[in-house]
């Protein structure tokens, strides 16, 4: 396979590799791209909850990004984890210098089992400061509430709130609808021309960790590939909702999902 192009993954890692880093590495890798990274933390966790954080230092997160762009220009930038305003601070220093377009921001603010890997003036310094910076924003629906301070309960809130990030800044915000209790996992992508919502068959399973840093990773590399943001973010979604479909059923808590359920086997290798 040759590669397609080339991301830079500003995130935390995962121990148990289901989300974090070790989920957009696989991603980005399984749709044929080129995964460098920049760690923002090290988080000690497995599919029941998160043990522990360890945060890196903002200098050093920013060297990671610029001393690697120096070298290998990425095609686009996906941003997950970032647990303090002064690793945002850091972070929206170093994609201003390198000045990259097609940045994707997951605003990754509660773990799968509900812990919080985010402080609010980190919360507060996101708004002012980084979503201006991204051109699409994925939140799901309780990261939009916290987001917008409002409350999420049908598709006509997810649209309202949408509607709220753009008038603070973002150009284009998927709301992920898979908190909302439909027999159809409604996800909604909204700018101030366009709506469209994306339906996919919702799998009764626990096993969903790491799928909104896996859709923000797919989503970046089929931008950096040349797709436009509305396929790009369909082709994601079809990814991560086969991934779902296909997940190995491993641990004792929320369990990871399959993300190589894209990648097909050539036959010297059987």
């Amino acid at each position: 396979m040759k590669i397609r192009s080339k991301i830079l993954i500003i995130a935390g890692s995962d121990s148990s590799g289901g989300a974090g880093i070790q989920a957009d590495i696989k991603t980005v890798s399984s749709l044929g791209s080129y995964a460098m990274t920049a760690i923002t933390a090290v988080t000690t966790q497995n599919t029941t909850g998160v043990k522990s954080i360890v945060e890196i230092n903002p200098k050093e997160i920013f060297n990671q990004i610029i001393f690697t762009c120096k070298d290998i220009k990425p095609d686009a930038i996906k941003i997950g984890m970032l647990h303090s305003s002064e690793v945002i601070k850091s972070v929206f220093k170093a994609i201003s210098l390198i000045k990259i377009k097609k940045v994707v921001l997951d605003p990754v603010m509660i773990a799968k089992g509900g812990t919080k890997l985010i402080d609010n003036k980190a919360i507060q310094m996101l708004k002012l400061k980084l979503i201006k910076k991204a051109l699409l924003i994925t939140p799901n629906i309780p990261e939009a509430e916290i987001l917008t301070n409002t409350k999420i309960t049908t598709e006509e809130d997810m649209i309202y709130a949408a509607n709220k990030l753009i008038e603070i800044g973002a150009k284009n915000v998927l709301i992920k609808g898979g908190h909302l209790k439909h027999r159809f996992v409604r996800d909604i992508l909204f700018n101030k021309k366009d709506i469209k919502i994306f339906n996919s068959k919702r799998y009764k399973t626990k096993n969903t960790h790491g799928t909104g840093c896996t859709l923000s990773s797919a989503i970046s590399t089929f931008l950096s590939c040349g797709k436009p943001l509305k396929k790009s973010c369909d082709l994601g979604i079809k990814y991560v909702n086969s991934a779902i479909k296909s997940n190995p059923k491993y641990g004792k808590g929320h369990g990871p999902i399959n993300h190589l359920n894209s990648v097909k086997i050539d036959r010297k290798f059987k």
